[in-house]
């Protein structure tokens, strides 16, 4: 005879387990949407197994784009790469488990706390590249893709590197708690459902302002990104495991980015809250004698988006250091 206490247990057990259940097709059927909604922009390249995501377009010097945290190509597609194809092959990826590029089959399981480091999506998007015929590249990375074209610069000698508010540094204190409860064993079997199941448009919509603050975001950024290919649960997951695991790979990126010797273009505004320039770019301009930082007074943490002329004319200045 099953006592009232276990019967209240196995009770509370299956109700958890239903909910879950609704919860997990609540999410599937929004990531459905979303990705009917907004489709892959471009074409695949498949490197062991694994499909990666791109948009290549324009003629002229390669260029390689980089997206940063919970972003996609279509980030860079938002006005950003019409400046550039006249004078450049510009190649944009999506980064792993982001957009539709694949995540590692390895690291994709819901208790699963590990994620594919900076240096090893630079590995992953050089050897995308190269099979598209990508040579002598300039690589542009924003943000968490400034730890990715920093790491393609240590191990796959590029042209150029272009940092816009690369987070390249370690960091003093922690993340916020929803990246800190996400990268969890449990926090990702639990939570991520939750947040891809119900984060509403208000939510998302101060999310973006934050990014782009102290100034605002441009109208029609949010429709266009598709904004719910981040809140499907794999990416919700992904995304945050990344960011977790991020400091330990720049602590030892770091040690080795005085032996740099290629240009450096480090693009920063001194208003960004959400990787401040003093902590990143600063540091490194410090560190690297080939690199040269522009600082943007005013300016948040979208500097190709509010500051475009700066940014493209880093480029540009990398492409001549470059001899290109």
């Amino acid at each position: 005879m099953i006592s009232r206490k276990s019967a209240r247990s196995i009770g509370t057990a299956a109700l958890a387990a239903t909910g879950a259940l609704a919860v997990g097709r609540m999410a599937a059927r929004r990531a459905e949407r979303a990705e009917a909604q907004w489709p892959p922009l471009g074409d695949f390249v498949e490197i062991e197994g694994r499909k990666v995501h791109y948009v290549q377009a324009g003629e002229g010097p390669h260029l390689v784009l980089i997206h940063g945290a919970s972003g996609n190509i279509r980030d860079w597609t938002f006005g950003f790469l019409d400046h550039l194809t006249h004078r450049y092959t510009v190649t944009v990826f999506d980064r792993p488990g982001l957009g539709y590029t694949d995540h590692h089959p390895e690291l994709s399981g819901p208790f699963d706390t590990r994620a594919e480091g900076p240096e090893d999506q630079a590995a992953l998007l050089k050897r995308a590249a190269t099979e598209l015929g990508v040579r002598d590249e300039i690589v542009v990375g924003h943000s968490f893709g400034g730890s990715v074209a920093m790491g393609w610069a240590l191990n796959h000698d590029p042209a150029a590197v272009v940092a816009l508010a690369g987070a390249t540094q370690p960091w003093p204190g922690g993340l916020g708690a929803l990246y800190t409860v996400n990268g969890t064993a449990l926090g990702g079997a639990a939570v991520a459902p939750l947040i891809a199941a119900f984060a509403s448009e208000p939510w998302v919509a101060s999310k973006i302002e934050r990014v782009f603050h102290p100034q605002p975001a441009p109208e029609g950024y949010a429709d266009h990104i598709g904004v719910d290919l981040t809140l499907r649960t794999q990416s919700v997951r992904a995304n945050a495991r990344q960011i977790t695991n991020l400091r330990p790979h720049v602590v030892s990126m770091s040690r080795r980015y005085p032996s740099l010797t290629l240009p450096i273009e480090l693009v920063h505004g001194t208003e960004d809250a959400i990787v401040p320039i003093h902590v990143h770019s600063e540091p490194l301009s410090e560190q690297v004698d080939s690199a040269h930082l522009t600082r943007l007074d005013g300016i948040g943490h979208m500097p190709h988006h509010v500051a475009t002329e700066e940014v493209t004319a880093a480029i540009e200045r990398a492409a001549r250091r470059a001899g290109i």
